[in-house]
């Protein structure tokens, strides 16, 4: 048996944000708390690391809505030197070469519905409509994102959790339910052809639809995700997004430091190689190097699959789990680019240097462009027009890049993370980004000629450096059968794992993916109560 450490209450599995926030929530109770992280650095997918010399830029994660208010306040983000700015608006879709031929998103319901009218007047009013019937089920899906699910299967203790639940959406009207129902069932595409006439507005809402997604926008189900991203807010702003001065790592370096003000230890190049197990139950970790980590609970801030599959051995596992585990979803068909530019890219439809530049520049022009790349991906490699959405987050941070130069976040949709036989995507990252650099060239035609410098990250990638289980960023896809009282799987959705002692704490957990800190707040809360009650388990 190897030497055992030293012993905490709480080992925690990975330092992303996730697993700071619960680190910190749970110091604040009083518990002795250890946060393990693999990498060289906290943060996981929330870091910012120079990427080419003289520029950085957030690696990963790359752009600031979900994170929740509460978390912000109760972890004393601003004070350890958080500053989010909102975009100035929200989306910016070029839709081809010819002058004038895009779209602008944001910057107020006036300012928006001037741009649609230039494509349809009747979309143009039917907007307010809109924004109200998607704010109001957004607002369901934050009363429930800081409630504990419902544990079916649980018990006389799951009675609460399920009136909490039924009450938030019980005070909805009629009409309200059946739009929820729609938002929870329904593809975007669907959704939004009932809605809206013009190609532009649709492809500008449908995109958040396919994010993390690998899904065409006329998946059922596909809704659920456009509504996953749009429950956020930024500085008290319902449905906006911003930029993390200093990028993402701002967030976690700040998590991190209010965690180590409370006591927490955390220590980075501490790769977890298991989760010690003794008579079914959690007991703590055995790293790498064979050290032993002891713990009177341990909380996985790791995808459910990584967890399950790679540290806990078979045996200690039900079967139905194990195997509901192997089956468990895991594809967003992402590839990562950070890009060190000479100059801002010049798109042909609206050259000139504005506001659009500091907005999510959105380069798929329709629904139909979208459900294309998923064909290609789905039936081959990769999109050959992918989808691509780029963020210039320098043009807001002058701490990102040299004077006069910037720094691009392209997140693109779809590149299969399961290549055929044969195919591995080392050789086929150059050939992904170049299709990528291409993509954007038809739209900003001194793209090319202004890259400096350039990281990708393939599904494979963001696999092996951040431990996204088939690239996946969500930690699990955000399907009907994964979410809520089903995520990770049913009769597991109250942060307790099958395991005593054992609490998922990551984007595996309810409310799912996002850099939101909610997973990591509300697993706190749960094994906090065990601790108080006395039957951690």
């Amino acid at each position: 048996m190897p030497p055992v450490a030293d012993s905490y209450d709480v080992v925690i599995i990975g330092g992303g944000h996730n697993g700071l926030t619960c680190a910190c929530y749970l110091a604040q109770a009083g518990l002795s708390v250890r946060v393990l992280e693999r990498r060289g650095i906290v943060g996981g997918s929330a870091v910012t690391e120079e990427f080419h010399p003289g520029f950085r830029n957030s690696t990963a994660a790359y752009t600031v809505s979900l994170l929740n208010p509460k978390v912000i306040a109760d972890l004393n983000l601003a004070r350890h030197g958080l500053r989010i700015i909102e975009r100035p608006i929200a989306n910016f879709l070029p839709l081809s070469a010819e002058p004038g031929a895009y779209l602008k998103v944001g910057g107020g319901l006036a300012a928006t519905q001037a741009e649609v009218a230039r494509y349809s007047k009747r979309d143009a009013e039917r907007l307010p409509a809109y924004y109200a019937m998607l704010e109001e089920a957004a607002q369901v899906l934050r009363r429930l994102s800081l409630e504990t699910p419902p544990n079916i299967g649980g018990g006389l203790a799951e009675i609460l959790p399920a009136l909490k639940a039924m009450r938030a959406v019980k005070r909805l009207s009629l009409p309200a339910k059946r739009n929820l129902l729609a938002l929870f069932a329904k593809s975007a595409g669907d959704l939004l052809d009932a809605w809206f006439e013009s190609a532009p507005l649709k492809a500008a809402f449908g995109f958040d639809a396919v994010v993390g997604n690998f899904a065409s926008p006329y998946a059922p189900g596909s809704a659920y995700v456009l509504l996953h991203h749009v429950f956020g807010e930024v500085n008290g702003r319902p449905g906006q997004w911003g930029h993390a001065i200093g990028g993402m790592g701002a967030i976690s370096e700040a998590m991190a430091a209010e965690a180590r003000l409370r006591g927490v230890s955390i220590d980075c190049d501490a790769e977890v190689a298991k989760l010690v197990v003794r008579d079914g139950r959690a007991t703590g970790v055995v790293l790498r190097d064979g050290r032993e980590i002891a713990g009177r609970a341990v909380a996985a801030n790791v995808n459910p699959k990584l967890l399950f599959l790679d540290l806990v051995e078979p045996h200690q596992l039900e079967p139905d789990f194990l195997e509901r585990m192997k089956n468990y979803r895991c594809a967003s068909a992402t590839l990562r680019m950070n890009v060190a530019l000479s100059e801002l890219p010049q798109f042909a439809c609206l050259p000139a240097a504005g506001i659009h530049h500091q907005s999510g520049i959105i380069m798929a022009p329709s629904l139909a462009y979208m459900e294309k790349a998923w064909f290609d991906a789905r039936s081959g490699d990769m999109a050959m027009q992918p989808i691509v959405e780029m963020l210039i987050p320098s043009t807001v941070d002058d701490t990102l890049a040299p004077k006069g130069s910037h720094v691009a976040s392209l997140f693109c949709q779809h590149f299969n993370p399961v290549l055929a036989e044969g195919r591995s995507w080392d050789d086929l990252r150059e050939a992904a980004a170049e299709r990528v650099i291409d993509s954007v060239s038809g739209f900003a035609p001194n793209f090319r000629a202004s890259v400096l410098g350039r990281m990708t990250l393939t599904p494979l990638d963001l696999e092996c450096r951040f431990g996204l289980t088939g690239g996946d960023i969500f930690h699990g896809a955000l399907s009907l059968d994964q979410l809520f009282s089903a995520r990770p799987v049913l009769g597991n959705a109250n942060y307790r794992m099958p395991l005593a002692g054992l609490y998922l704490c990551g984007s595996g957990a309810h409310p799912g993916g996002g850099v939101s800190g909610l997973p990591g707040h509300n697993a706190a809360r749960e094994i906090v109560r065990d601790f108080r009650r006395g039957r951690v388990r």
